[in-house]
């Protein structure tokens, strides 16, 4: 409103009417009238649309939200069997996988024992030998 009554004593100032203090002074009364009904219809027009809206709300029924237990249990029993499927699978795998790695280890284990045993005899046979020759 102070923005709308500096803009018209500024144009009320800018004519070249010689006008009286009164004459400006009831030209801001009824501008500052103006611009008051013009809020006031706007409030009113707001107050509507609020109350409006309101009503809409209040009238509207709630969608209807219905559950299917059956349905529910289902879907779910499908979920896991799915996820005990999906480990089961897993599980085969880590178990192909460790046994392959035992019988590699086994394998192993088993040439490690053989050289041993190899070297052991080898060392005993040399050192049989080896006495024998002392004894002669």
């Amino acid at each position: 409103m102070a923005c709308a009554a500096s803009l018209l004593c500024a144009i009320a100032a800018c004519q070249k009417n010689d006008a009286s203090a009164g004459q400006v002074a009831g030209k801001m009364d009824d501008a500052a009238q103006q611009a008051g009904q013009k809020l006031d219809q706007a409030a009113s027009y707001v107050g509507q649309q609020v109350d409006t809206a309101k009503q809409n709300l209040e009238s509207a029924s709630a969608p209807a939200i219905s559950v299917d237990p059956s349905a529910l249990a289902s879907s779910a029993q499908a979920n896991l069997q799915g996820a005990a499927s999906a480990a089961s699978a897993e599980l085969g795998k880590a178990a192909s996988l460790t046994g392959a790695g035992l019988q590699n280890a086994g394998r192993k284990l088993q040439q490690w024992s053989d050289s041993t045993a190899g070297a052991s005899s080898a060392s005993a046979a040399s050192s049989d030998s080896n006495s024998n020759d002392a004894q002669k």
